[in-house]
């Protein structure tokens, strides 16, 4: 059999998403070392992939709009010739990518129709990320032990983070204090998964009275929900739009207590190591989807209902259980 020396990952998003990715992007590098391995994703996601050691090369178009750049897509990539494809995303948009590569598709993982190491379990969507992209691994055959039992499969390790991203400030890197990240957005076509402002805004101030320096990320678009929480915490610092995913995976790395929505960068610091607590609404299945590691996960169908005291507690007790 011919070995295999070109192999290409797509995993297009979203950023929840791509964190859990990254334990199946490790076992597929550590099944073909001596291979050129590509990752196919978008740009929000370049220069964490970048940055990781698990790739050879990042191309950043995998979402193609019009007719000519699904055109140009497909001509790069039969012009690569890839030995084998694993494809993490299992979407239509990647079921048609397979398509358009016949009538001689390279090996393809995954769930498109037709392809040669299928992921054939019918109910893998009922799976978490994690153990669903191990279980694809496994029928690929570069993951004969994977944990595919509920639960069973290992959090993301971002621990590479610290020696190859810079801090996001100049004064990042000298924080004397415990330091507290909270990202109080998510979607905002999606309210009901926010953990009122309010409550966030009370949360940092009980925080920073008891030692911690409190540092809010999120996009652009949640600046406004950091200046609520500003008016009561007024030393903590706004980092909205200030940050790539990177950086606030360094963050995750260097805090000792996150409070956070369902959103990605929560994963993100999760997955970097920070003991994290993930608000759900019912909006979201934290067993399908919810970040793992030092997590805590309060869940209620109003997430109003959810004290301060609780969140304030648990925060405590879990930066203590850090320091």
């Amino acid at each position: 059999m011919k070995p295999i020396a070109k192999v290409l990952v797509i995993k297009l998003s979203a950023v929840g998403d791509f964190v859990l990715a990254f334990p199946a992007f490790e076992r597929i590098r550590a099944a073909h070392r001596n291979a050129k391995v590509t990752l196919l994703t978008t740009p929000p996601f370049e220069t964490l992939a970048q940055t990781s050691p698990f790739f050879d090369r990042v191309e950043t178009d995998g979402r193609p709009q019009s007719p000519g750049e699904w055109l140009g897509l497909i001509m790069r990539l039969r012009r690569e010739h890839y030995d084998r494809v694993y494809d993490l995303q299992n979407n239509d948009r990647t079921n048609l990518l397979f398509q358009m590569l016949r009538p001689f598709p390279p090996q393809w993982s995954g769930a498109a129709t037709g392809a040669s190491l299928p992921h054939r379990n019918p109910a893998r969507m009922n799976m978490h990320s994690l153990e669903r992209h191990a279980e694809q691994l496994h029928d690929a055959g570069i993951w004969p032990d994977a944990p595919v039992a509920p639960l069973s499969a290992p959090p993301p390790d971002l621990s590479w983070i610290l020696s190859k991203v810079k801090s996001p400030r100049a004064d990042a890197g000298r924080i004397a204090r415990p330091l507290a990240l909270l990202v109080p957005g998510s979607s905002a076509h999606r309210p009901e998964k926010r953990w009122p402002v309010e409550h966030y805004a009370r949360l940092a101030e009980r925080l920073e009275a008891k030692g911690l320096d409190v540092v809010i990320v999120g996009g652009l678009q949640e600046s406004a929900l950091a200046h609520v929480i500003q008016t009561r915490a007024r030393r903590a610092r706004d980092l909205t739009g200030r940050t790539d995913f990177a950086q606030i995976a360094w963050l995750g790395a260097k805090a000792a207590i996150a409070v956070g929505n369902d959103t990605g960068p929560v994963h993100l610091i999760a997955a970097a190591g920070a003991p994290t607590i993930a608000l759900f609404s019912s909006a979201s299945d934290p067993a399908l989807c919810g970040p793992r590691g030092h997590v805590t996960v309060f869940q209620a169908p109003n997430l109003a209902d959810v004290t301060v005291d609780t969140v304030f507690a648990t925060a405590l007790a879990l930066a203590g259980a850090s320091s």
